[in-house]
């Protein structure tokens, strides 16, 4: 036998005779080692295993970061009817359930209405949203593409009947301060008539005050002649004023009024504006559901008032549908959006209830595509 430490050859099997190598003792250190060595083994095989899974791990969520950096919208910034504010100028300071089935979406707004609003909706809609200003009041409206602004009939249209209205009311002071005229005219006569004394002073104050009471009607006069010719000659986009939320200002380039219902179309083709969107198809809105109205009340530019659909009211004489909304609208707030809680708007608002609190309507956003299909699609 050859001794495996010093290679000596000899007869005993048990310990080397030149160098006292027990055999037995030698074996068992000698797989002690190689069972050590088949444990680092597996173990290196196993740490190299889990280096390559984190290391697949983090490659992907690198990807899945790089691609919610690019691909994320970062776009977040920023009855009675209720709208014109008849002289007032602004200052800087039914019943079936609307349903998308029935709104025809136009092309460019199909793909976009499927997905929520990421960011802020109401800052959105804010965004979309406008002031109007129309020389016999004041009003709202909103981008429902990116160069169509809606708004209501009666914000950009003066009502005939109030023309008519309005009309007699200066003509009746028209008289009156004709009737005024004679009256100190023939004063003057008398006073010039008399002698001096007592009821001659009394006729020169009767001519004084009478007069100075008229000065003070005549610029009121003056204003509402004026206001009565800008009202009785038709309407132009260059006598419309809008209002942009970051307080910029431009004037229509084009205006289409309905005649079946309380709505307008203005267009702007000198930028491209944010405009809201359309619900998803098959989504309807329902009773109970919240909403918000987005305007210019009393001269107060894109502020939000919240509530909720209330109910659905069908006019029976026209068969026309509103939306109920308890959400505060009120002169100036008519042709701004009524939304749901998810930006995607629901009605255009129009009218409230007279001599009550919490009962106004909007028109449902599909009419509006539907009556100038022509032009928005």
């Amino acid at each position: 036998m050859r001794c495996p430490k010093c290679d000596n050859e000899q007869n005993n099997t048990v310990e080397c005779e030149k160098c006292g190598l027990i055999f037995a003792r030698y074996r068992k250190v000698q797989e002690r080692k190689k069972a050590e060595a088949l444990q680092q083994e597996s173990a290196a095989e196993k740490s190299g295993i889990t280096t390559k899974i984190l290391q697949l791990l983090v490659l992907v969520l690198v990807v899945a970061g790089t691609t919610y950096y690019f691909t994320v919208d970062r776009s977040s910034t920023n009855v009675v009817a209720t709208g014109s504010e008849p002289g007032r100028t602004q200052k800087s300071t039914q019943v079936p359930v609307v349903t998308e089935s029935a709104v025809k979406i136009p092309a460019q707004q199909a793909v976009a209405s499927r997905v929520k609003y990421r960011g802020n909706p109401i800052e959105r809609a804010r965004n979309a949203t406008v002031s109007i200003e129309t020389p016999w009041g004041t009003g709202s409206g909103f981008f429902v593409t990116k160069n169509y602004i809606v708004t209501n009939r009666h914000v950009v249209q003066f009502d005939e009947k109030k023309l008519e209205e309005f009309r007699n009311k200066v003509e009746t002071m028209r008289k009156m301060i004709q009737l005024e005229k004679r009256k100190i005219n023939n004063f003057q006569k008398r006073y010039r008539s008399l002698r001096k004394g007592p009821t001659r002073s009394q006729v020169a104050l009767i001519i004084d005050t009478r007069q100075g009471e008229l000065n003070k009607v005549l610029p009121q006069q003056k204003k509402l002649e004026e206001k009565l010719t800008q009202l009785e000659r038709d309407v132009s986009p260059s006598d419309i004023k809008i209002i942009f939320a970051d307080g910029s200002e431009q004037v229509a380039n084009y205006l289409l009024v309905s005649e079946n219902h309380d709505l307008a179309l203005m267009s702007l083709f000198s930028g491209d504006w944010t405009y809201l969107e359309t619900p998803p198809k098959n989504s309807r809105i329902r009773q109970g559901d919240k909403v918000f109205v987005i305007g210019s009340p009393v001269g107060l530019r894109h502020s939000v008032t919240s509530g909720i659909i209330s109910g659905f009211l069908k006019k029976t004489d026209s068969g026309e549908v509103y939306l109920q909304t308890d959400a505060a609208i009120n002169p100036g707030n008519s042709g701004g959006p009524l939304i749901d809680e998810d930006g995607y708007v629901q009605g255009v608002t129009t009218m409230i209830l007279k001599n009550t609190e919490g009962i106004g309507f909007a028109i449902p956003i599909q009419v509006v595509f539907d009556e100038f299909s022509g032009t928005l699609y």
